[in-house]
């Protein structure tokens, strides 16, 4: 694959239209009319008012509000992209799907009461056809050529299940038949995805808009600022507060890296960074707010639905496994820092923190009540909402008034977010029909053990390669819903927790966004830092190095997603803090205490062994290695102290920076 340029990053990023003034009115009316709905059905408001909504049919009106913007917002072709009424037949579709929405919905009884996903009858299987072709074109416009390809390799795979060889053999079903069952059908384009979202992940959507269109993120920005900007590589130290802290409620990578990266990197270049430093930092630090509490993102509520589980369960696992990831990153920034004499801003030109508390104390508010309505109040589904509200009362009171203009920015935005990820889930609601109509569901996780030859490890290794691969050519929920449904079956039967095994999944096809060849995190943050692309991505492999090997902790110690007993908990937890704290010193050629470690070839021996150190240290045991947690700390003790003796041997008397 060739390198993405600085174009291409924009490109991915920038791909959808600028409307005019009347279309977008048309997408902000559609996206308050999905919001309303989402509030009447998710607080149960049709109880109240005699009017109550089936489920199914509310999934029918969100895809009629929220699916046709698709149409208008992603062009069908890049020389549309200027042009800010859409064409003939954009407008075509957008009637079309609108259309078929309402009619959907008001058919909804009906088909539910008459087993329709079996016994259609024919006009409403033409309707399948057309409701699947639809969302073929949708994603392919707000998902990528990756993503649709494999999508209708899957929707066609039903006709011809019974030719295909051995493992991916299934049942055989006719296009007819499949077409029924794609639209109706709970296991398909209405499936777990369009659920999750339809009850979970709208909510948190709006948040996360409604945290960018306040001036939230400006007021994170400003107290990572007030709190560390002085310190030594202290616009890198920002960057990881305020990209982890605004991601983990954003949910989305590249938002994070324009937002915080804007203002984090050309602070870290001015204070000593390298352009491809800089904007891996930023990409990194983006990365991991996905991954961390309290919201994380989409995937982390389909993964709830994928579960069967309470959303906060998810939010609880992840805690420690971010924890690391976000400490090996600010270790490694530290010791960047010490190693090449990096010193902060100055003081007066940082903000105060007391200032800046005074002036956006109201967000952390709103932030307190979500945490609380998630955590005490198990109000997952009305959480948001609250927050939300919270959020945009408090900021007319004390904070930058929001006026009309910012009002219709803020609802066209949710908009075309919400339509972008109707398009994404349904689509992969399409896979999800094929393997659940064709019987391959069930079939394929005891395959995939047998092609494994019944080995943990290489189902582990087999898993983290697939989901690396297509997370680079689809969006991490489209990954993620793919091989939940593919490999966790598979590895649950092998014995694994299954709360681990879906954040396994999920850990490895985050990686994507800052590993080449695609890191769109970091080929996006290259555009504001000035560097190359692909520097920026390998630098954002090597700051990052313990993200590759965290899942496989957790996954084989569960103690690590906090299922265990306490002082199990503990105990693998301090073992592998030290181990993180190893690795990012080997990596970077710095010890807090020890100094620097030596240069040449001696000092590349010596940093070898304390990495090999640092993984025994953090590696949780397996009782299949016949290797227990206690023998690898001890063994990586050993380890890492040859290797500071071999450096101390081998350096220049240095003293410690620190």
């Amino acid at each position: 694959m060739s390198e993405p340029t600085t174009n291409d990053a924009v490109a991915e990023i920038l791909r959808h239209r600028v409307l005019s003034r009347g279309w977008t009115t048309v997408v902000v009316i559609m996206a308050a009319a999905a919001v309303l709905l989402s509030i009447y059905q998710l607080f149960n408001l049709g109880s109240s008012v005699g009017w109550v909504i089936l489920d199914l049919s509310y999934l029918d009106l969100l895809v009629a509000l929220l699916l046709p913007p698709v149409f208008l917002i992603f062009p069908m072709r890049a020389a549309d992209k200027g042009r800010a009424s859409p064409p003939v037949y954009d407008i075509a579709l957008f009637a079309i799907a609108f259309t078929l929405g309402c009619y959907l919905a008001w058919i909804a009884v009906p088909a539910v009461e008459g087993g329709w996903e079996y016994f259609a009858p024919d006009y409403a299987r033409v309707l399948g056809f057309v409701l699947w072709a639809l969302m073929v074109e949708a994603v392919r416009r707000a998902g990528g050529m990756a993503l649709t390809v494999i999508v209708v390799i899957f929707s066609f795979y039903p006709p011809i299940a019974e030719s295909m060889p051995g493992p991916l053999r299934g049942a055989q079903q006719s296009l007819w038949e499949v077409s029924q069952y794609y639209l109706f059908s709970s296991e398909a384009i209405f499936g777990i995805p369009m659920r999750a979202f339809g009850k979970l992940v709208i909510g948190f959507v709006i948040f996360g808009v409604a945290l960018q269109h306040t001036g939230a993120g400006r007021f994170f920005i400003d107290f990572a600022f007030a709190l560390l900007g002085h310190v030594r590589g202290g616009g890198a130290k920002v960057a990881i507060f305020s990209s982890g802290l605004l991601g983990s409620m954003s949910g989305s990578v590249i938002t994070n890296v324009l937002t915080t990266g804007r203002l984090t990197i050309p602070a870290m270049r001015r204070t000593g960074f390298e352009a491809r430093t800089a904007a891996a930092v930023e990409a990194c630090a983006s990365t991991g707010g996905v991954l961390m509490p309290p919201v994380m993102g989409a995937t982390a509520f389909v993964m709830a639905s994928f579960l069967n589980v309470p959303y906060i369960e998810i939010a609880i696992a992840a805690v420690i496994p971010s924890l690391l990831y976000y400490l090996g990153l600010f270790l490694q920034i530290d010791a960047y820092a010490a190693r090449n004499n990096l010193k902060g801003l100055p003081r007066e030109e940082l903000p105060k923190v007391g200032a800046v508390f005074r002036a956006g104390w109201h967000y952390l508010f709103a932030l307190a009540l979500l945490v609380y309505l998630l955590l005490y109040m198990k109000q997952e589904a009305m959480a948001p909402y609250y927050a939300t509200a919270a959020l945009l009362i408090s900021n007319q009171i004390f904070g930058q008034r929001m006026g009309w203009s910012d009002a219709v920015d803020f609802l066209y935005e949710t908009g075309k977010v919400l339509a972008e990820l109707v398009a994404i889930l349904g689509a992969i609601g399409l896979i999800i029909g094929a393997l659940s109509v064709t019987g391959l569901v069930g079939s394929i996780a005891t395959d995939l053990v047998l092609l494994a030859g019944g080995n943990i490890y290489a189902l582990l290794l087999m898993g983290a390669a697939t989901s690396f691969v297509l997370g680079m050519g689809m969006t991490v929920t489209a990954a993620y819903v793919f091989l939940a449904i593919v490999l966790a079956p598979s590895l649950i039967t092998a014995g694994l927790d299954p709360m681990a095994v879906h954040l396994f999944i999920l850990y490895w096809g985050m990686l994507s966004y800052i590993t080449p060849p695609v890191a769109l995190g970091a080929f996006a943050a290259a555009t504001i830092s000035g560097a190359t692309p692909m520097q920026a991505g390998f630098t954002a492999m090597r700051l990052v190095s313990i993200i590759y090997f965290i899942p496989f902790f957790f996954v084989l110690e569960p103690a690590l997603i906090l299922n265990g007993e306490p002082i199990q908990i503990l105990v693998v937890l301090v073992s592998a803090l030290a181990g993180v704290a190893l690795i990012a010193a080997s990596t970077q050629g710095y010890l807090l205490g020890y100094g620097l470690f030596a240069a040449g070839a001696m000092g590349l021996i010596s940093r070898t062994i304390v990495f090999a150190g640092g993984l025994l240290f953090a590696f949780p045991g397996s009782a299949d290695l016949g290797v227990s947690h206690w023998e690898a700390v001890i063994a990586g003790a050993v380890v890492a102290a040859a290797g500071l003796s071999i450096g101390r041997l081998g350096r220049r008397a240095v003293a410690p920076v620190g």
